[in-house]
């Protein structure tokens, strides 16, 4: 388990010398930093554009859903019924909120001023990057949320902070997800708004994965947020 103090590694990726943004990718429950690399040229960024992509590896930990077995994962959590939804283990879900919080301030050690840093992630990594960004102090240039949800949404009207109230969000889902189902995302969609937040929404014909269309759509919108 990483502690309060240990940095996350990751792996890393510049676009360029001497960097101006960074895109913070969280990646998904059982995968690990090198999941997304391969996606970075997908995004077509304009070759002027310099950006570190950071992507760091989620602690080892057992996991309810999958009973009890240890992999990469951001927080425990289980499935409830039909109506209960998905069950966050808070207190590992906040670890990981911490874990990221440090890396945002390492970048800031590194010349890189949070509002030119995007939070990005899949699945977990995507719920993570959303619970993390809405709650952070100070502004960030966006917020990239792929097959996930908002979790601990109860909580979010009391620890939701103003200075990201009108950060650029973009949430995208698959109509066939049999992992995350895309009403699960939609209500959070939908209570993000009702919140006050701006939310990019696209849905595209696939499962829990992620597909051209949905990469064509992501680089459009980080070409915005980083400009």
């Amino acid at each position: 388990m990483t502690g309060p103090t240990s940095l996350l590694s990751a792996v890393e990726l510049e676009t360029g010398l001497h960097p101006t943004h960074t895109v913070l990718w969280l990646h998904g429950l059982g995968a690990d930093g090198n999941d997304f690399v391969p996606f970075v040229e997908e995004l077509a960024l304009p070759p002027e554009t310099r950006v570190r992509f950071l992507f760091p590896h989620a602690p080892l930990r057992p996991v309810s859903i999958n009973r009890g077995l240890v992999m990469r994962a951001w927080h425990d959590y289980d499935m409830g019924d039909s109506t209960s939804g998905i069950r966050e283990n808070m207190e590992s879900l906040r670890d990981s909120q911490r874990a990221i919080e440090a890396l945002i301030t390492r970048e800031n050690q590194r010349g890189i001023k949070s509002e030119n840093i995007v939070l990005a992630g899949f699945s977990q990594g995507g719920a993570l990057a959303l619970h993390t960004g809405v709650r952070f102090p100070e502004r960030l240039a966006g917020l990239l949320a792929l097959s996930c949800y908002l979790p601990s949404a109860d909580t979010l009207a009391a620890e939701a902070h103003q200075a990201n109230v009108t950060v650029p969000i973009f949430l995208a889902h698959g109509k066939a997800d049999g992992v995350i189902p895309i009403f699960l995302a939609a209500a959070s969609k939908k209570q993000l708004i009702e919140s006050g937040y701006i939310v990019e929404w696209h849905e595209y014909p696939m499962g829990h994965t992620v597909c051209r269309e949905e990469l064509d759509d992501i680089g459009t919108w980080l070409k915005q947020v980083l400009s």
